[in-house]
């Protein structure tokens, strides 16, 4: 475990890292911190703030940070070229009611959006490559990859889904399905809580899915730990039953870093809750760089895996 020292001195001694009564989270993410203000230091890059734009307020140095100017003008958060040029794609683009945090999608070297540009950026540049790949890491898929979306939702506040600001971090569009990804890194398991005045719609698409165990909706409908993979879930299966018929097939896939003790607990308590778990699936980034499908695997690796 990084100490106290070691953590000031790399400006990566945050409160927020804590996570009470699981120590071994608390190390994961202080870990996990550190190795991206050292993998910064390796390569050079200037170190960023909190809060990224101070704009004239006091704010203190962030070891895992870039400057925002910096960041958006160099790139420097994304490893590859093709994964620079999904993340310049995506945020060029302005969907109606979208939600993005442009701001730590360049300068956050902890944020899983840009986590995801920088795995699956490179298939998006290359379909073929992308369907190889999907059909490494879930052979049994149906039809061909056309498309690799980021920071997608199929309607930021549309009621024909969910009308909510939920989105996929990567989606591998099919002809006919998909499968839509959340990548976890840092992250630490929070309750929340769903939406009240969206309530009956999540009921709404749980119960038609015939995915869930007896009682497991009433669980999951109030304050969870859960939360979160239930709704991005809920989002896939509301494309499943979308008037459209646009999509007959879907995946709702969660990718983390195998010592995440916290999102493979989620993971797992939230399988149990499923009485058909076809449309969720899990996946380690280890499994994931080593599978042999991506390009750069190795750079990936030393960003993003602590020796």
């Amino acid at each position: 475990m990084p100490t106290q020292r070691e953590l000031e001195a790399a400006f990566c001694w945050d409160r927020e890292d804590e996570v009470p009564s699981r120590p071994e989270m608390t190390t994961f993410r202080r870990r996990y911190r550190l190795h991206q203000a050292m993998w910064r230091q390796r390569h050079g890059h200037p170190i960023g703030s909190q809060p990224i734009v101070p704009k004239g307020k006091p704010f203190r140095p962030v070891g895992s940070r870039l400057p925002l100017d910096y960041a958006r003008e160099t790139g420097a958060n994304f490893v590859t070229p093709g994964a620079l040029a999904a993340a310049r794609q995506r945020t060029s683009v302005v969907e109606p009611n979208q939600s993005i945090d442009h701001q730590r999608v360049w300068a956050d070297l902890l944020w899983s959006p840009s986590v995801a540009f920088n795995f699956f950026g490179e298939l998006a540049a290359d379909l073929g490559l992308a369907g190889s790949a999907v059909q490494t890491w879930w052979p049994d898929v149906p039809g061909k990859v056309v498309d690799v979306r980021f920071a997608h939702s199929p309607g930021w506040l549309d009621p024909a889904y969910l009308n909510s600001l939920r989105a996929f971090d990567t989606v591998f569009a099919l002809d006919g399905g998909l499968v839509a990804v959340d990548v976890k890194y840092h992250e630490r398991a929070k309750a929340e809580i769903p939406k009240p005045e969206n309530l009956p719609r999540y009921v709404e698409v749980a119960e038609r899915s015939g995915a869930f165990a007896p009682d497991a909706i009433d669980e999951l409908k109030g304050k969870s730990q859960l939360a979160v993979l239930w709704l991005e879930h809920l989002l896939l299966h509301s494309m499943l039953q979308h008037e459209s018929g646009s999509w007959t097939w879907g995946r709702y896939v969660v990718l983390h870093p195998a010592a995440n003790s916290d999102v493979a607990d989620l993971c797992s308590r939230y399988r149990e809750l499923l009485s058909d778990d076809s449309t969720f699936g899990v996946m380690t980034t280890e499994e994931v760089l080593d599978s042999g499908a991506l390009p750069a695997a190795e750079t990936l690796r030393e960003r993003y895996l602590p020796a």
